[in-house]
């Protein structure tokens, strides 16, 4: 072989093994930033079903989520803003009634079977389908079979962000138009061709199937049905009574990668900081889901743990269940923050050898763009900025104060690349010394 070409592939071969190190590091770490967005919680009692009343003159509305959970927001926003209509029977339904993780570590007791449900209304009015974990997936068979059945029954279907894949993967959306969150829209046009994918808008409305794009799109989409089925005055009420105002939100960005931010922080944040999301009673289910899913969910920046005072479950301002993952006595030495959502959260005591209580919603506005100002302020602008962008929120008139950028796990893979490169060199040094000798 010529002397060029064995340094040639020698050079290759420093600049793989230097670049080698950081690249495994990164897999690992990110994998486990998903991963723990679905991790599911330990075995706790299922506490007994609470009275859920059922008026027969109300349209019914079924918020389905499976046995490997769903996206926190793609649940809770609808499910608040239906139930702040005062107009439906809300209800969220799942195969079993067990704790189903939702992103960001909160776990949800739905409030029926199907079977349940069944007894009430064979079928539905509405289904809201979020984002599942295991799109196309055999274990998901249990909610596309009855998801099949409900809009062979006539239920208005209405998808939040990657929902939309569930209903793709059930048959239900061949030869109908849809749309999806912009990151996974590209995937879902390959895997399910007979769809016809629309970008760039943040809802759909193909008559019996809504379908919207990114997360808090939901709620938009959400908005529309409701202005359809019952009229726009419950709409616009609705939509003030959880602070949405944002009539007119600019368009959802056709498609795109993460951000260069998101990558730092899902490879390179490998002790990610612990927040405590301490829940209390009847708060609101928008509130919970902005702490978990900002914070939790979609900034890679940190890991949400759901707690209770006396690690008991709760019930939200419209009636959900929720169990904590812990009691905040036993878990408090071990975390970095302690949040209590809700505008109207106060008087939680301190633990001691545990961080103070931070009311996140006592500041005015929107319960999600107060979330995203305080992941600013505790993170940095351009991960707070990330999370708006991936949750859908509109933030251009957002004021966002805080460090610039995640400088410190940034410096990791630069400190790696000197670190590896430093052993290679040393070590072809001492390779030529000794075929020197």
């Amino acid at each position: 072989m010529p002397a060029f070409l064995r340094r040639t592939f020698r050079v290759l071969a420093v600049v793989l093994a230097v670049l080698v190190v950081p690249a495994v590091g990164a897999t690992f770490s990110a994998l486990a930033a998903f991963g723990a967005l679905y991790a599911p919680g330990p075995e706790r009692p299922v506490p007994a079903v609470a009275p859920i009343p059922h008026d027969p003159a109300k349209p019914t509305a079924a918020v389905v989520v499976g046995d490997n959970g769903a996206v926190v927001s793609d649940v809770l926003a609808p499910y608040e803003i239906l139930a702040a209509t005062g107009r439906f029977n809300v209800y969220t339904v799942a195969p079993q009634r067990r704790p189903v993780p939702l992103t960001g570590g909160l776990d949800l007791v739905p409030d029926l079977t199907f079977d349940d449900l069944a007894a009430r209304t064979p079928i539905a009015d509405l289904v809201v389908v979020p984002a599942f974990p295991d799109v196309g997936e055999p274990s998901t068979k249990p909610v596309t079979d009855w998801l099949r059945t409900q809009a062979a029954g006539g239920a208005q279907l209405l998808s939040v962000c990657n929902g939309s894949g569930v209903l793709a993967s059930a048959g239900l959306l061949d030869g109908r138009s849809a749309t999806s969150h912009w990151l996974r829209i590209g995937e879902f046009e390959a895997d399910y061709p007979a769809v016809n994918w629309v970008r760039g808008q943040r809802f759909v409305d193909d008559g019996d199937l809504v379908s919207t794009a990114g997360i808090l799109s939901g709620i938009d989409g959400t908005l529309h049905v409701i202005t359809r089925m019952i009229g726009p005055d419950v709409a616009a009420a609705a939509a003030a009574e959880v602070g949405w105002q944002h009539t007119d939100p600019p368009v959802t960005p056709e498609a795109g990668m993460p951000d260069p931010v998101a990558i730092i922080n899902a490879g390179f944040i490998w002790l990610p900081p612990k927040i405590g999301v301490l829940l209390t009673q009847g708060t609101g289910e928008i509130e919970l889901a902005s702490v978990f899913d900002t914070h939790g969910g979609q900034s890679l920046a940190a890991r949400t743990i759901a707690l209770t005072a006396d690690g008991g479950p709760v019930r939200s301002r419209h009636g959900l269940t929720f169990v904590p993952r812990a009691g905040l006595a036993g878990a408090a030495p071990d975390l970095d923050r302690l949040l209590v959502p809700g505008a109207a959260a106060r008087g939680v005591v301190p633990v001691d050898g545990g961080p103070a209580p931070e009311y996140v919603h006592h500041q005015p506005g929107f319960a999600y763009e107060v979330t995203v100002r305080d992941l600013a302020g505790s993170t940095d602008v351009a991960t707070a900025r990330w999370a708006a962008k991936v949750l859908e929120l509109p933030a251009d008139s957002l004021v966002l104060d805080g460090p610039a950028w995640p400088w410190v796990p940034t410096l990791f893979p630069l400190l790696l690349i000197l670190l590896a490169g430093a052993a290679v060199a040393w070590w072809l040094s001492r390779s030529r010394r000794a075929r020197r000798r």
